[in-house]
């Protein structure tokens, strides 16, 4: 046998007992997931923002990231609802590279996969009861989902992940809006095919049982540009490519049809300033098509303290993998789109 213990089996229950919400934070929680809801099924015509760093690698440095967001939410709520990026757990294309703080809690210490699961459930918490913020995270491996389903309010589900049927069908079983992303071949079918899987009831072995689910009609698309053969991104939110994808989302008939425009990765090609533009055309984009209105009614941003990305965390809430929009541009892009939907 190839595998060898590293630890005793997690038990889960006690896991989910360290860092649990109060009564009082878990209502207010609660409040802020139904008008999450209500945004992805059209009942609440506010722009979403599924907003924050590529990568939470410092606790210290995302909870001042948090409570800077939460001050600019109040006073943009009307218009605007964000839900804070707190990624935990990085794809590695080779597997090389700093893979989140789920594998590494300390970046300057070995892989530690037990001390991150707590680190992980600590960190969504003091942000939520820190700030009131509510929190997103990206399912990357989806055995670990009953360890964070408690806290965490809004799931993304990757580039790589999206064709993967256990993803597909344990995104079946969430009761939280689930953005389903175009594989990074740019083929919008999988993506929808995937959306389609996690609307629907399934039956499966989970977790060393089999379970059925009862369908997630909240799961979504979130278009993120894409690759060619030599590796050219190739982005996918211009005007004529939501056209496509409005189309191909009304013959498959899908529930709460809603489209998240991911500003990063293939869109932009990694160029982190590009997210400004792409947000700025988007929201034109909007304004000369009521269909694209309709269906187009969120972004996805990557922002942390400070601009760019490093190879070692040596400064503050500068980004350790994807380069990020700073503070001080993340909050002018945002009075920016509170003032743009103002104006209409």
């Amino acid at each position: 046998m190839s595998f060898k213990s590293l630890s005793p089996k997690i038990d889960v229950n006690e896991v989910r007992s360290v860092s649990k919400l109060s009564q009082e934070a878990l209502a207010k929680k609660e409040q802020r997931d139904r008008e999450l809801e209500a945004i992805i099924k059209g009942e609440d015509d506010r722009l979403l923002l599924v907003i924050g760093p590529c990568s939470s690698d410092n606790e210290e440095a995302v909870l001042e990231y948090a409570k800077r967001l939460a001050k600019l939410q109040e006073e943009v709520k009307d218009r605007v609802f964000m839900v804070m990026r707190v990624y935990t757990a990085k794809p590695r294309t080779n597997g090389d590279g700093y893979k989140g703080l789920m594998h590494q809690p300390d970046t300057d210490a070995a892989p530690s996969l037990i001390n991150g699961i707590k680190a992980v459930r600590n960190l969504h918490y003091r942000v939520i009861t820190e700030t009131g913020m509510t929190t997103a995270d990206e399912m990357l491996y989806p055995e670990n989902w009953p360890l964070v389903e408690d806290l965490v309010s809004y799931v993304a589900i990757g580039a790589r992940s999206v064709e993967d049927q256990q993803h597909r069908f344990v995104a079946s079983g969430f009761d939280v809006p689930t953005g389903m992303k175009n594989p990074t071949s740019g083929n919008l079918k999988v993506m929808y095919n995937g959306i389609y899987a996690a609307q629907n009831k399934q039956t499966f072995l989970y977790n060393n049982e089999e379970v059925e689910t009862s369908g997630n009609p909240v799961a979504h698309a979130i278009l993120r540009g894409a690759l060619d053969e030599n590796g050219k991104n190739i982005p996918n939110y211009y005007y004529d490519n939501l056209l496509e994808a409005i189309d191909l989302y009304e013959k498959q008939g899908l529930e709460n049809p809603f489209i998240v425009i991911d500003t990063n990765h293939d869109n932009s090609g990694k160029q982190y300033l590009e997210q400004i533009r792409i947000v700025r055309q988007t929201l034109i984009n909007r304004d000369w098509n009521d269909t694209i209105r309709r269906y187009v009614r969120g972004f996805m941003i990557e922002s942390y303290l400070e601009d760019g990305r490093q190879d070692q965390p040596e400064v503050f809430g500068k980004s350790i993998t994807d380069p990020c929009l700073g503070w001080d541009n993340t909050e002018a892009l945002v009075r920016e789109i509170y003032t743009t939907l103002e104006s209409k």
